[in-house]
């Protein structure tokens, strides 16, 4: 069965008339009664029965007319949904982030591009580095934000921008007034920092074993935020990626550039390697490019 074929037996169905069914669907006679032959070829037997004067239906057309209208109203269904989602009048995208974005910039982003695209859903998932990675590469997402992969294998990644790590300090600290902070002089305090395996645990610990020194921990949590509060309240100093700073002072710390080492790392959108992505992910991704490149606010 056809389309074409099954809207030329409901508009005959319903009107008991190949007149009125030729003016419904804009069609000749000839070719109503071709698409209605075709149709009845393809079942095994007669839907119609016609005379000069009427036609009616056979017992396998009273069968099909409620199948055929059931049929028609799902397609035409489906074909309005994806039509909707093609123009970004309905759709659904999932991004995963790791939280450092998530916390920061990404909702600038997110905002942007729902004054744009007010009925399509984005799904966010804050997760942590390596996991923005692996649901990118598996699939479960379709656009992931993480700093640069040591591999990238299966995936591909745009960069943005680099961005380098500040020392976060509490409010009343002699440091907080300085213009730049040095290691050193940071680790002289407690130190607070994220838990393993948190991409900024990791790239703080290499940092400093390249200077062959260690990172003294004296608290540990899981949650930015967490960290930034810790601070602010004078349980020690930490050390987060820049593009955390606004949260930071929001949370009642300070941030000041850190140096010797100076730990920097690329910031990017993740990738299926080769993956055709759909309408809504193509049109956040744009947004993606265009606001998380653009400097917060100081």
């Amino acid at each position: 069965m056809t389309i074409k074929q099954l809207r030329a037996f409901l508009a005959v169905a319903q009107t008991l008339s190949f007149t009125q069914a030729c003016e419904r669907l804009h069609l000749s006679q000839p070719a109503l009664s071709l698409a209605i032959k075709g149709l009845e070829e393809t079942l095994g037997g007669p839907l119609l029965i016609r005379s000069t004067r009427s036609v009616r239906l056979t017992p396998e057309g009273e069968t099909l007319l409620p199948l055929a209208k059931r049929l028609l109203a799902d397609w035409d269904n489906a074909e309005e949904l994806l039509r909707q989602r093609f123009t970004l009048q309905l759709g659904r995208v999932a991004l995963a982030a790791m939280p450092s974005i998530a916390c920061n910039r990404l909702p600038r982003a997110l905002r942007r591009f729902r004054l744009r695209f007010p009925r399509v859903n984005v799904t966010v998932h804050d997760v942590i580095n390596e996991q923005v990675i692996d649901m990118v590469r598996q699939r479960q997402v379709e656009l992931g934000i993480a700093f640069e992969p040591e591999t990238r294998e299966g995936i591909d990644f745009l960069p943005l921008f680099d961005d380098t790590f500040v020392a976060v300090l509490p409010p009343d600290s002699p440091l907080a007034e300085a213009e730049s902070v040095d290691w050193k002089a940071l680790l002289a305090h407690d130190f607070i920092t994220l838990q393993r395996p948190s991409m900024v645990r990791i790239l703080l610990e290499q940092a400093l074993a390249r200077q062959q020194s260690e990172l003294p921990v004296a608290f540990e949590s899981h949650q930015l935020a967490t960290v930034g509060r810790m601070v602010a309240s004078g349980l020690g100093v930490s050390a987060v990626p820049s593009l955390c700073r606004e949260q930071m002072h929001e949370l009642g710390a300070r941030c000041v550039p850190l140096f010797e080492p100076q730990i920097r790392r690329t910031v990017g959108i993740v990738l299926g390697a080769g993956q055709e992505l759909s309408t809504a992910a193509r049109a956040l991704h744009e947004v993606l490019q265009t606001t998380l490149c653009e400097s917060p606010p100081t």
